[in-house]
């Protein structure tokens, strides 16, 4: 199997589902600023087929989020639609996790979190991206993708943590990721930068 390959196929299949699908603009209609964030914007998409988004607005207003998520139902071919309210939390978001069913039968998830814009976590996994895709060469690349290929279906381990094995521990396979996050468990995600 041709990881880079199949890695540069996943990437171009979700920026055509998400221009399909125009769930971007249909934020923007709210007047909200959507950033993609995660293995879309990294160019670290293998396996997991999860469209990552970071959506702001001033103020949260669930009535509003909600008339977002109801065009996108009325619209799409969204199989589960998850709410979570965390305004009242440091994290000041709406969390919306949706599996969509593209024309292949391919399912998708896409985790869209409604942030406060100025909020304590504004821009803090944008500037994680930002600096995994500075840190990224050619080999660190395709180690993580091998990587995520190799993780077993079924088994979900967040990019994040994958991310921290090979750039902090030197971690070049599964096996030794496995190994990895038992004696070096990632305790808070939001505060890591690859060095």
């Amino acid at each position: 199997m041709d990881i880079l390959k199949l890695a540069e196929q996943n990437q171009q299949t979700a920026w055509k589902i998400l221009e399909d699908t125009r769930i971007i603009s249909a934020w923007e209609h709210i007047g909200a600023t959507v950033n993609l964030v995660g293995s879309l914007k990294s160019g670290l998409l293998m396996k997991s087929r999860d469209i990552d988004m970071h959506i702001y607005t001033d103020r949260l207003d669930v009535a509003e989020s909600f008339s977002v998520m109801q065009e996108l139902a009325e619209r799409l071919s969204l199989k589960e639609v998850q709410y979570i309210n965390g305004i009242d939390t440091e994290e000041e978001c709406i969390e919306w996790h949706t599996l969509y069913e593209d024309k292949d039968r391919n399912t998708w998830k896409f985790d869209m979190i409604h942030i406060r814009r100025g909020s304590k976590y504004d821009g803090k996994v944008e500037h994680a991206t930002d600096a995994i895709i500075r840190q990224l060469t050619p080999e660190i690349r395709e180690t993580i993708l091998q990587i995520k290929y190799d993780v077993p279906d079924g088994v979900m381990i967040p990019g994040i943590e994958i991310y921290y094995a090979v750039f902090t521990g030197g971690v070049k396979s599964y096996e030794e990721l496995e190994q990895w996050r038992r004696t070096n468990p990632m305790t808070n995600s939001l505060d890591w930068l690859p060095q």
